[in-house]
């Protein structure tokens, strides 16, 4: 086993993960009864070493939906007929699922519409009642 590299400088070490491999279902025809292929990795990030506070507790709060009773990330991969490309292929999962929760949404800053656009919405709406306004029957003063 491999350390898991998320970025240039952020790198988590092999020690904090459990891998344990189970008789999947999937691809490998009578292989798959045989050999345990699919790969369960398991990874705490309440106790990683591989971040900061302030990247921790961001990390923890956009993984909650997706960590177990104990706290624990669960990855799995059962893709390839073999338990190798397995490994490799549940490891970039994991990076991919960290990368993603460590970006930050851009906050979004309040505009106002410029007088033109109001202005163009306006007339839009007049001309679209007054096209719906000719549709109605004509009435007949007499």
């Amino acid at each position: 086993m491999r350390e898991i590299r998320i970025s240039h400088c952020i790198v988590i070490p092999e020690r904090e993960v459990r891998e344990s491999f189970v008789t999947s279902t999937g691809p490998g025809g009578q292989n798959v009864n045989k050999v345990a292929t699919k790969v369960e990795l398991r990874w705490v990030p309440k106790y990683s070493s591989a971040f900061r506070d302030v990247e921790l507790t961001y990390l923890l709060h956009s993984l909650e939906h997706r960590l177990t009773n104990r706290g624990e990330l669960l990855v799995t991969c059962d893709e390839h007929r073999t338990q190798i490309r397995n490994r490799e292929e549940i490891r970039s999962k994991l990076a991919a699922i960290v990368r993603k929760a460590l970006v930050r949404p851009k906050n979004r800053r309040a505009t106002r519409p410029t007088k033109a656009s109001v202005r163009r919405r306006l007339d839009g709406k007049r001309k679209r009642s007054d096209v719906k306004k000719g549709r109605s029957k004509a009435r007949h003063e007499d």
